[in-house]
C-alpha cells in the first residue's frame, strides 16, 4: 500500500482567509486569556508589518494598528479538517484524520483511476491551491512514516521499504513525532538521528523510556501496523459564517453565501451525492426584546444537483426575493436531503457551450427567479381533441410519448377564420370525431396548410360544412 500525507501547516489561518473578501489584508488569529491576548498565527501581509506568532496583542498594537484580528477557534479548525477529508474522499476510500492538520490517504488503489503518482499529485496540489489551502505532500508505504517525513520534506515519493528505511534513518530525532522531553533526553545522550536510536538495544530503550516510545518507533519503521480509523462522510452538511459587521443589504451577503455554496459542492463531490433541498438561515442582531428569530430561506430543486455555480444562482435568486427585516450577524446553511447524484447526459462535442445552458439549470433558474408556481410543464391526456389533449403538470421531466402524427407546437386559444385564397393545402384531411360523452362533441377535418409567407399551420373545416377553413395552430 502507498499512503499520501497531506500536511496543512496553516489550516486555521487558511480557513479564515478564504472567507474574507480581501485575502491580502494583514490578518492575525489571536488566542489566550483576557489579560494576555497572543497572536496565534499571522499571514504574509502581517509578517511584512513585523508581526509574528507568539507576540502579545499589546506589543503588536504598539507596532501597528493596520491589521485585522480574528479569534482562533479550534472547533472551526476541526470543521475545516473534516471538510477537506470529504474532499479527499473523492480520491480514496481510506482517508484518516489520525493527526491534526493532516490528511492520510491510501493512494495505490486509486492510481489506476487518476493516473501515475506525478499526475495524481499535480491534481491534488492544483485543487488544494484553488481551495486556498497551503500544503505539503509526501508518499510512503507506511502512513506514520509519511506523516513524519512531511515534517521535513515536500514532494517526496518513496514506493519501497528499503528506500523508506534509508531516508528515515537520517531523520532528526526531534522531527519524528516523539514527545519533547524524550527528544531532549536523546539529544543529551548524543543521539541526534533516528539510526542512532535504532542502534540501541530494545531492552535498554524499554527500561529507560515509557512504553509508548518503543511503540511509536515500531509503527514508524513498519514493525507494528498503525491503527487508523477511516473517515466516513456524514449524511448531512452544515456550515456557518459569522460576519465582521452587521449587514443590511443583499449584495453584502453574496460573497459569504458563495463561499458556503462552494463548500457544500466540495462536500457533495466527496460523497458522490447531490442536494435537492437546503436552507439558508439569516441570523439577525438581537432586538430590544431579546433574541431575533432567524430568517429561513428554503431552496428546493426538482432533481439532485451539485454544481457550485448553479446552486449559487438558485440561492441568490431566492435571497433577493426576501426582505431582510433587521441587520444580519451571521449566515448558516443546512442541507439534509442529499440523494445520489446522476450526471445529466451530455454530447461528446457540445456546440458553443459558453452560449448554451442545460435544460435542468434553466428550469431551476426560472423557478428561483419567478417562483415555484410560475413555471409548469405539460403532460399528455388521452383525448383526440387538440384542445383537450394536454394538461398542465410538473416540470420534473420533459414530457415523452408524443404520437407519431403531426401536431402544431402552438395551439391558438380560439380558432381563427382563414381566407381560402391565401393558403395552400399540403396534406389532409385527417378526421377527428370525439367528445360525445361530455357535451363537447366535435367532427372536424384537419389540413396541413402553408401561407404565402411560408408559415405552416393546422386548419380544419367542420364535417358537412362547405365554408372556409379555421386556423387552429402553427407549426414551428
Amino acid at each position: 500500500m502507498l499512503w499520501a500525507c497531506v500536511l496543512l501547516p496553516q489550516l486555521a489561518l487558511d480557513g479564515v482567509m478564504r472567507r474574507r473578501a480581501n485575502p491580502e489584508e494583514p490578518l492575525a488569529l489571536i488566542s489566550g486569556t483576557a489579560q494576555r491576548r497572543v497572536l496565534q498565527t499571522v499571514n504574509a501581509a502581517a509578517r511584512e508589518l513585523g508581526l509574528r506568532a507568539g507576540q502579545s496583542l499589546t506589543a503588536a498594537h504598539a507596532m501597528t494598528r493596520e491589521f485585522a484580528t480574528v479569534e482562533y477557534d479550534p472547533a472551526e479548525t476541526e470543521r475545516w479538517h473534516r471538510l477537506l477529508a470529504a474532499w479527499a474522499y473523492r480520491f480514496s476510500s481510506q482517508v484518516s484524520l489520525k493527526y491534526p492538520r493532516v490528511l492520510l490517504m491510501e493512494v495505490e488503489s486509486s492510481l489506476g483511476l487518476f493516473g501515475p503518482w506525478p499526475v495524481f499529485e499535480a491534481r491534488l496540489r492544483q485543487e488544494l491551491t484553488a481551495l486556498g489551502f497551503s500544503h505539503r505532500i509526501v508518499v510512503a508505504p507506511n502512513p506514520v512514516a509519511a506523516r513524519m517525513l512531511a515534517n521535513a520534506h515536500d514532494s517526496m515519493a518513496l514506493t519501497c521499504n528499503d528506500n523508506l528505511n534509508q531516508v528515515l534513518e537520517q531523520m532528526p530525532v526531534n522531527r519524528i513525532g516523539l514527545p519533547q522531553e524524550v527528544s531532549t533526553a536523546f539529544a543529551r545522550m548524543g543521539l541526534h538521528r533516528l539510526r542512532q536510536v535504532l542502534a540501541l538495544p530494545r531492552d535498554t530503550l524499554a527500561r529507560r523510556f515509557p512504553a509508548h516510545v518503543l511503540t511509536h518507533l515500531d509503527t514508524l519503521t513498519g514493525r507494528r501496523p498503525a491503527p487508523l480509523e477511516c473517515y466516513v462522510p456524514p449524511d448531512h452538511f452544515e456550515t456557518r459564517i459569522e460576519l465582521n459587521f452587521d449587514v443590511e443589504s443583499h449584495q453584502a451577503l453574496l460573497f459569504p453565501l458563495k463561499r458556503m455554496i462552494a463548500d457544500l459542492a466540495l462536500f457533495l463531490g466527496g460523497r458522490d451525492s447531490g442536494v435537492q433541498r437546503f436552507i439558508i438561515h439569516l441570523e439577525h442582531v438581537p432586538g430590544v426584546g431579546g433574541v431575533a428569530p432567524d430568517t429561513q430561506i428554503p431552496v428546493g430543486l426538482l432533481s439532485a444537483e451539485r454544481e457550485a455555480n448553479m446552486l449559487f444562482e438558485l440561492a441568490r435568486g431566492r435571497l433577493e426575493q426576501v426582505v431582510v427585516p433587521s441587520p444580519v450577524r451571521a449566515l448558516r446553511l443546512q442541507a439534509r436531503d442529499l440523494p445520489a447524484f446522476v450526471p445529466t447526459h451530455r454530447e461528446l462535442f457540445d456546440e458553443r457551450p459558453q452560449q448554451s445552458m442545460p435544460w435542468e439549470q434553466l428550469r431551476e433558474r426560472l423557478r428561483a427567479r419567478l417562483g415555484d408556481e410560475a413555471v409548469s410543464g405539460l403532460s399528455f391526456h388521452a383525448d383526440h381533441r387538440p384542445e383537450c389533449a394536454w394538461l398542465p403538470g410538473t416540470v420534473s421531466k420533459v414530457a415523452s410519448g408524443i404520437r407519431p402524427v403531426p401536431r402544431p407546437g402552438w395551439l391558438l386559444p380560439e380558432p381563427e377564420s382563414l381566407s381560402q385564397s391565401s393558403v395552400r393545402v399540403l396534406a389532409g384531411p385527417e378526421r377527428i370525431e370525439s367528445g360525445w360523452w361530455d357535451g363537447g362533441d366535435v367532427r372536424r377535418d384537419y389540413y396541413l396548410i402553408e401561407t404565402r409567407s411560408g408559415q405552416r399551420g393546422w386548419a380544419y373545416r367542420s364535417v358537412g360544412d362547405d365554408g372556409g377553413l379555421s386556423l387552429h395552430g402553427w407549426f414551428a
